[in-house]
């Protein structure tokens, strides 16, 4: 958490340039596309400063964010967000406390997967929803940001990345169902045309999810 108290900052403010929200923005666009549960209480869970709690509290939602960084924490709770600090091995909840449980580019950063889904699982009431998003582990985006964390420190230094499948594996394997992943980000963020960047985002986020940068996967449970 040291490094990420470090930069939390520097994230923050990096929605807010071009290539910041270019991502941003497709992003989301894929996460709320795939968002089935419309309303009730939600946990943002892995929340930074809180980019994805604020749309959930824009969308009606009792949202409650939480993460392992206290200066990352500052700044969501300086948006007006409710957010806490914890532990996603053992989520401070009650069983069945929500309908929503979000995590966006928490889980590459976490050593044991299967036990933070089961914690998920055991805090979402019958037909809650998950719905996790990481970058891809075998995109070409994937590989120059590890080649650049090598010659200089970046949280990719500290990551651990996933495929489509074996997200939607994960979820099975800790009793989800109705599992289902799809993928945006084809070309680099530095990428000039933006425009044509985004229409193939829209076209080719099922299809060709293998490739994309950035991977959602979402499942109900039972």
């Amino acid at each position: 958490m040291e490094y990420f108290n470090r930069i939390a900052h520097r994230y923050d403010s990096w929605y807010r340039t071009g290539a910041g929200r270019y991502v941003d923005r497709t992003e989301k666009w894929l996460i709320f596309s795939m968002l089935r549960t419309k309303s009730g209480r939600a946990l943002d869970l892995g929340c930074g400063t809180g980019n994805y709690t604020v749309e959930l509290k824009k969308l009606g939602f009792d949202v409650i964010g939480l993460d392992a960084s206290e200066r990352m924490l500052e700044i969501a709770r300086s948006k007006g967000l409710e957010c806490i600090k914890g532990d996603a091995y053992s989520l401070p909840f009650p069983d069945e406390s929500f309908d929503l449980v979000l995590s966006v580019t928490m889980f590459e950063f976490i050593h044991e997967p299967e036990k933070v889904v089961r914690e998920i699982h055991r805090v979402l009431r019958p037909g809650g929803e998950v719905l996790i998003g990481t970058m891809n582990g075998r995109s070409a985006w994937f590989l120059f940001k590890r080649l650049k964390s090598v010659l200089t420190e970046t949280a990719y230094r500290y990551a651990r990345f996933y495929t489509p499948n074996e997200l939607e594996g994960l979820l099975v394997n800790c009793g989800f169902t109705d599992v289902e992943s799809a993928g945006v980000i084809f070309f680099p963020s530095f990428w000039p045309f933006l425009g044509l960047a985004e229409r193939v985002d829209r076209k080719c986020f099922r299809r060709c999810k293998n490739l994309a940068a950035f991977i959602a996967v979402r499942g109900r449970k039972a």
